[in-house]
């Protein structure tokens, strides 16, 4: 059994529209009654899913010496939900607008032994599933004797058997989608379901073409699955979908990832909550991004939708924060001229920042005291010392007093890196460097502008390695150019 994580809310101050839960009339109730065999004097918890992973209680009952369960309360938002047993095991229940039935199960099997009362929905999703289930218990039947008879015509015969079950379980499949038209269990299944891709033209090297293929699945990748259908925000599906649609069938570049949020909100902007989600999903992602560069996309959607007001926070003050956060991160952006530190040398004499002439310059922003900090200098050493011929390092300490900062430079034997301390200590490195931990680390080129942001130490090497590269193709492209274009931010 598959283990599930209890989430009460999400972060970002992201007001319970999220969650897509409409306040029910106070005459709007649900009644769902049951008997769990092989389960008494216990506690059940009623949830709906939100994520592949994350649940959200919606009501607790006990179970009683025979087993029996009782679980109401006002009318539930529509969705698939589940009933936890002890121990982390459970079942689920599609709810939709018919919310008052009954079940009957076994804790053997919940599924093959579920019988529902009185809700066609959960009547047709448990028949599936057993049919289903029957189908995959004769396979492993078959399975089993293939194992003591290995010989080529018995090989051949349990082959015939099971392609004969497969295309069982085919035509069962698309003729319960046919008959059950209507069901959200029917969207369930579409929405599970794999887009089915033609033979592909041949490319000019005479294969096939495989881009084409991408193409097309990447085109009908949301042919099954409604994104005007909130009830999605509370299965298991929809937000897995998403994440492999954006993070594998999406190129990692702002610019892709803003285009493919366009598009997805376009798709859901006829049901609200949706549409929000979907906002959130991407400012949340790329607030903080793994990739490089794409914290672009976290400036675009919070401009676009939470500035304005399209996505709704909890209270002024959360705009507020998501608005000092866009100014904090808008001039910090990869292709801006990092703004110039005032900062002065150890002789307290000001550093020139402009005037500093390299190749590459990379700016590291660290605490003397910091346990970060002192694992990633000696690494940065040597990185510098690799690169001297075109690179400098300018180390600005952003805390602790200039003896410590002295001690340090010291201590680690770099004096022939730029050094530099803000001895007037006005300098807020939060707000103007966005340095919320230490070290951080900005990759400048030659005219101060930022290649890349918050970069790893330990990733300067395989960094610098892709510059190298992008450099040479842009010569073999066009020589002149090469020698006068900087190189562009990964």
């Amino acid at each position: 059994m598959k283990k599930i994580v209890c989430t009460v809310f999400l972060a970002l101050a992201v007001t319970a529209s999220l969650l897509a839960q409409t306040t029910p009339k106070p005459a709007e109730r649900f009644r769902i009654s049951g008997q769990i065999k092989g389960l008494k004097d216990s506690t059940c918890v009623l949830a709906h899913w939100y994520g592949p992973t994350q649940y959200i209680p919606k009501d607790t009952a006990k179970v009683d010496p025979q087993g029996r369960v009782v679980f109401e309360g006002d009318k539930l938002p529509q969705g698939l939900y589940l009933v936890l047993t002890p121990k982390q095991r459970y079942f689920e229940l599609i709810i939709t607008n018919e919310q008052s039935f009954s079940f009957e199960t076994d804790t053997t099997n919940f599924i093959t032994s579920m019988k529902v009362s009185g809700n066609k929905e959960n009547e047709r999703f448990y028949a599936y599933q057993q049919h289903m289930s029957k189908l995959a218990e004769e396979a492993q039947a078959i399975d089993a004797q293939k194992k003591l008879r290995d010989d080529a015509v018995s090989a051949a015969m349990f082959n015939k058997k099971k392609e004969d079950l497969a295309k069982q379980a085919q035509d069962y499949r698309s003729n319960f989608l046919k008959e059950n038209a209507g069901l959200f269990t029917v969207k369930l299944l579409s929405a599970s379901a794999e887009p089915e891709v033609p033979n592909p033209p041949k490319a000019a090297n005479g294969r096939p073409d495989s881009l084409w293929q991408f193409n097309y699945y990447k085109q009908h990748y949301w042919d099954g699955l409604d994104l005007t259908d909130e009830r999605f925000l509370r299965t298991p599906l929809f937000q897995r979908k998403l994440e492999r649609y954006v993070k594998e069938l999406t190129v990692q570049t702002s610019d892709s990832l803003i285009k493919e949020g366009e598009y997805l909100i376009g798709k859901s902007k006829a049901n609200k909550d949706m549409m929000l989600y979907i906002i959130y999903y991407f400012t949340s992602q790329y607030e903080q991004p793994k990739i490089l560069g794409t914290d672009e996309v976290f400036l675009h959607m919070a401009e676009k939708y939470y500035l304005t007001g399209i996505m709704p926070l909890s209270d002024e003050s959360a705009r507020d924060k998501v608005r000092e956060r866009v100014n904090i991160l808008k001039p910090l952006m990869n292709g801006k001229i990092l703004p110039a530190p005032a900062v002065s040398d150890t002789l307290k004499r000001p550093i020139d920042f402009a005037n500093i002439k390299s190749d590459y310059l990379v700016v590291f922003l660290y605490d003397p005291e910091c346990g970060h900090c002192r694992e990633s200098t000696p690494k940065l050493k040597k990185f510098a010392e690799a690169n001297r011929k075109n690179t400098k390092i300018l180390a600005i300490a952003v805390d602790k007093s200039p003896e410590a900062w002295r001690k340090y430079i010291k201590e680690f034997g770099i004096q022939n890196w730029i050094h530099g301390y803000d001895f007037t200590f006005r300098t807020n490195y939060r707000q103007k460097y966005d340095v919320y931990s230490t070290p951080v680390v900005y990759v400048l080129d030659k005219d101060k502008k930022i290649l890349a942001r918050r970069m790893p130490v330990e990733q300067l090497d395989d960094y610098f390695q892709f510059l190298a590269r992008q450099k040479q193709e842009l010569a073999k492209k066009d020589p002149a150019a090469a020698k006068t274009a900087a190189p562009k931010g990964k």
